[in-house]
């Protein structure tokens, strides 16, 4: 029995986070010289003391938060979560329309789950979040890889043409994970009403809501009367208040979906875990200030990172995009991502993740490009970043057309 496996997980990818950590699993860093680790999109420092004391009171006082809770979350955190989407977005969002889950990546499955069966498929914007497609394969769906173009935004006209009778949903992810691109109202608007046409869903991650660069609401979505009939958001509390051992997401979808994705949670999780849910509650309530300050920081790393490509442009490396957490790049050396990635351990003491990870097998785009998760580092990491680029072993021969 031990060698008998479901083919479809056999098949998938093993994580590449993981991969990327046994590069460096045997390795140590002189002290004048530390590895720089941009390789996961994670906050590195824990949350804020106040929240710290509040989840730590949640712990010794609140006997519920060691319960089993209600399967779809804490009504008072899906009632904030509706509260402040409504102010964020207009429209209407009622906690009935809220589902908390483990986690964003929870939350994303929990939607595919009730959307697609063995054999449908949904399109996937390439370079796409590996995850998404982990998932893809391991319930047997086709990830139907949708390209963007330079400005690394999806193409509205090859996402039509790729649509089928077994096609059930779109995945937008904005700000992007990998690239950083955010997805302009009017493109998302667009893509909503593909999907609504088509009798598809709009699955809309938004991890990364609260590091967007314009102020006001991203899209419109929301304030359509009837848009729960085709859009399904995720969100992710992990990022915003750095609780991402707690394993805290949400789910905003039509009522009768949520019907469907309480089994899911109910059979895989039961719930999320309770204490993480009152963090979340307590952050929502108390930490806006405090995350607009986080945002502040974010956007100023973004900044460092554009000058610092800059820099690099002369020696043959182009930003793709940055937003976010993520910069996604291309370099200026003939040999392949999958090799150089683990190859800059030694070389410049970088941690980063090639594009090979984040695109179908064989796409020749991949072999150009890295993911830097820039908002690991602060904006002195990032210049210690961008000079170990640029001063890389000379032993790395240009791609053709680079000198």
């Amino acid at each position: 029995m031990a060698g008998v496996f479901n083919p479809n997980m056999a098949a998938t990818d093993a994580p590449p986070v993981m991969e990327a950590r046994r590069w460096i699993a045997d390795k140590s860093f002189p002290a004048d010289r530390p590895l720089i680790n941009v390789s996961q999109a994670a906050p590195v420092a824990p949350p804020p003391a106040g929240l710290r004391q509040a989840l730590a009171e949640t712990i010794l006082t609140n006997d519920a938060a060691h319960l089993y809770g209600p399967v779809l979350g804490l009504p008072d955190l899906r009632a904030q979560v509706a509260t402040q989407w409504r102010a964020a977005y207009g429209g209407q969002i009622s906690p009935a329309q809220v589902a908390i889950t483990g986690g964003c990546n929870m939350a994303f499955a929990a939607a595919m789950a009730t959307l697609t069966a063995q054999g449908d498929e949904v399109l996937l914007p390439t370079p796409w979040y590996f995850n998404h497609k982990m998932w893809a394969d391991m319930n047997g769906v086709s990830a139907v890889a949708l390209p963007c173009g330079d400005d690394m935004l999806p193409d509205l006209d090859a996402a039509r043409a790729r649509i089928t009778a077994r096609t059930r949903a779109i995945v937008l992810v904005t700000p992007n994970n990998p690239t950083g691109a955010e997805y302009p109202a009017g493109l998302i608007a667009a893509f909503y009403d593909l999907a609504r046409t088509n009798g598809i869903a709009l699955v809309l991650d938004e991890t990364y809501r609260d590091f967007h660069s314009a102020s006001g609401a991203p899209h419109g979505l929301f304030t359509r009367p009837d848009w729960d009939d085709t859009l399904i958001q995720l969100y992710s509390f992990s990022k915003a208040y750095r609780l991402t051992g707690h394993r805290v997401g949400a789910l905003v979808a039509a009522r009768a979906r949520l019907a469907q994705v309480e089994k899911y949670l109910d059979t895989v999780a039961i719930c999320a875990g309770q204490s993480g849910q009152h963090a979340a509650l307590w952050g929502m309530r108390n930490l806006g200030p405090w995350l607009a300050g986080e945002r502040d920081e974010i956007l100023s790393r973004r900044a460092a990172i554009a000058q610092g490509m800059a820099r690099l442009k002369p020696l043959g490396w182009d930003l793709l995009g940055a937003g976010a957490y993520f910069a996604y790049v291309r370099h200026p050396f003939a040999i392949d991502a999958a090799d150089l990635a683990p190859a800059l351990v030694d070389m410049a003491g970088v941690l980063l993740l090639p594009g090979t990870m984040f695109r179908p097998k064989g796409d020749p785009a991949g072999r150009q490009e890295l993911r830097i998760a820039f908002a690991n580092i602060d904006q002195a990491g990032i210049t210690t970043l961008i000079e170990r680029l640029e001063n890389l072993p000379g032993q790395l021969a240009p791609r053709a057309g680079h000198r």
